[in-house]
């Protein structure tokens, strides 16, 4: 009997690991691909091992070490993660793998929760490597066993490249069987391909070339790439990955007479893009991000000698930028044929009062910028990171944010340009362990006179709260060395390091006094485990409610931006709603002592 189960599209691709028959599994967690190790560390008959990594490199390196061994490894990441896995991933290229080996890289179209909409296909260009490009949840789960005995075929690692919308859409999925029996790992000692020198590399790209057509003709006979010629129809549409589900939607809906072209790996299928060009008058290409299907397009026609015209990115009919949707094909069927067709309306339209993004009431990072802010001042430099923190940028402490890591070397070159401003930057506990660690020694070994405040609230907080090796526990609970940051930045030669609590506001600020007047490199490490971990543990603290007697409406506690605080215009007066954490920062702001624990 046939197995379904209603499930998010991550939840499916883990399943579809299982099925593939995975026995090493590493990763960082970054949105929208973190839920796949979530939910396969949860997993009670783990036959696998599965680890979250410091950084997306070291993840590359342990699948490596397993697919070296022989057995099949999955890494995970966001797309911005294979910019750190690059430098491994690119000579994994030439070397090849013994056990298949995917990297998983989801990206993440419209910057939902990222620094840039990168398009991960222009990597496996660049490295010349197989890229398989889901259109469903359930093709995602089917893809993966396929990909794994990709991988093991041509000995090649591929590239695995779900969307945010096949992540975290749900699908009803049909479920395969997950192999009982795994190879044993054996590794063989292959120096002419583990042992990259130059001599090595000239034949391993050698051979990386040689296999480039098998490839392609494997994969253009493979269930992910699919022909429909309409009988008739000049206009050929190709859809790539998700876009293609949103076009054919289009197509069937308005029942228009077209030849359709689904594209689900890479590199294209030649043969079938040729067939499609010498049947239609114009193509429609539909993917999104980079037009690197409709490139590969041109080039076929153009050799060929076909004169049809090629509509997609490059000549405005599709948007280079952002997802794509049904309403976006049909705004490019309304450029293309002048038609005026308008999108049925999907619901209600509600008007919702505007809600900025804000950090969760009672967050420690709130009260320690509040500090940095009181401290450093205005005029002070703020280089910060990637993490919840950002949201700092409201009260004034975010000035810059570029990648991981990036704010204590971005605090080193504004000082070495000659800035004479204060520059205290900011850096999540996570992100320091991620590659901080680098930017702090290069810091201290360059003499930059700034200060560093890691922001160690306990754990992975953005991405949904993963352990780090800060914590002294691994993705499945179990214990293991807990590092700390104090000792590590000693150890890294920094001469100020400061542990403070930065829900005590005078101990805080006296630290970033001393740390403001140390000539040299200075760390202030704000400790205060995470709210959210605090309230799942069962951690409650007091409450504090506000005195109306003596509240004089100065709106200081209101300002310092908590959501739980809140003012009533009518009574002139603040209010803590049942949002209050019981940090009790914004009683150590008030000047009045109006705002007091509320009584047992």
């Amino acid at each position: 009997m046939t197995m379904r189960e209603y499930m998010l599209g991550n939840v499916a691709i883990a399943r579809g690991l299982l099925e593939g028959g995975v026995q090493v599994i590493a990763g960082y967690p970054g949105t929208p691909s973190s839920e796949i190790i979530d939910t396969l560390a949860c997993r009670e008959d783990r036959d696998y091992y599965i680890e979250w990594s410091v950084n997306e490199k070291v993840a590359m390196e342990v699948a490596v070490g397993a697919a070296w061994a022989g057995v099949r490894s999955v890494v995970t990441m966001k797309h911005v993660g294979l910019n750190v896995a690059a430098d491994p991933f690119m000579t994994l290229a030439y070397a090849g793998t013994k056990g298949g080996l995917i990297a998983l890289v989801a990206d993440d179209p419209s910057c939902h929760s990222s620094q840039n909409e990168q398009d991960t296909r222009r990597y496996a260009q660049f490295a010349l490597v197989p890229c398989f490009d889901p259109s469903t949840p359930q093709e995602a789960k089917d893809m993966l066993p396929y990909a794994f005995e990709f991988s093991e075929k041509f000995e090649i690692p591929v590239i695995f490249r779900p969307t945010t919308r096949i992540s975290h859409g749900k699908s009803d999925i049909e479920l395969g069987d997950i192999p009982v029996e795994k190879p044993a790992p054996n590794f063989e000692k292959l120096l002419d391909r583990w042992v990259m020198l130059p001599k090595n590399a000239r034949l391993r790209h050698t051979h990386l070339l040689s296999i480039q057509q098998p490839i392609e003709d494997a994969l253009a006979e493979s269930p992910w790439n699919s022909l429909e010629l309409k009988s008739g129809a000049n206009l050929g549409v190709i859809g790539a990955g998700i876009a293609s589900v949103y076009a054919k939607e289009a197509i069937v809906e308005l029942g228009i007479e077209a030849s359709f072209l689904k594209i689900g790996s890479y590199p294209v299928p030649k043969k079938l893009i040729l067939e499609l060009l010498k049947t239609v008058d114009a193509v429609l290409v539909f993917e999104e991000l980079e037009p690197i299907v409709e490139e590969q397009v041109k080039m076929i026609a153009q050799e060929a000698g076909l004169q049809v015209s090629i509509l997609g990115k490059a000549n405005g009919f599709v948007s280079r930028e952002g997802e794509l949707d049904v309403s976006a094909f049909l705004e490019t069927l309304n450029k293309v044929f002048d038609l005026k067709i308008e999108p049925e309306p999907t619901g209600t339209t509600l008007e919702l009062a505007p809600r900025p993004p804000s950090l969760c009431a009672g967050c420690s990072h709130r009260a320690t910028f509040y500090s940095m802010r009181k401290v450093f001042g205005k005029d002070a430099i703020y280089p910060s990171d990637i993490g919840c923190y950002t949201l700092g940028i409201q009260s004034g402490t975010v000035e810059t944010t570029l990648c991981m890591g990036s704010s204590i070397s971005i605090a080193s070159g504004l000082y070495h340009a000659g800035e004479k401003r204060p520059i205290c930057c900011s850096i999540g506990d996570s992100t320091f362990f991620h590659t901080g660690m680098n930017s702090l020694l290069n810091a201290v070994f360059n003499k930059a006179d700034i200060t560093v405040t890691i922001l160690d609230n306990r754990i992975t907080a953005m991405t949904g709260h993963q352990p780090n090796p800060g914590v002294g526990f691994t993705v499945t609970g179990e214990p293991t060395v807990q590092v700390s940051l104090a000792e590590l930045c000693k150890a890294m030669g920094a001469g100020f390091v400061s542990v403070v609590d930065p829900y005590k506001l005078e101990e805080i600020q006296e630290a970033f006094k001393a740390a403001k007047e140390f000539k040299g490199t200075a760390v202030v490490i704000a400790r205060q485990p995470c709210v959210i971990s605090g309230k799942r543990a069962g951690i409650r603290k007091i409450l504090y409610i506000v005195d109306p007697e003596k509240c004089e409406g100065c709106k200081q506690c209101v300002k310092f931006g908590c959501p739980a605080v809140e003012f009533d215009e009518e009574k002139k007066c603040a209010t803590i709603t049942a949002l209050c954490s019981g940090c009790g920062v914004c009683a150590q702001i008030c000047k009045f002592e109006a705002i007091q624990e509320a009584k047992k």
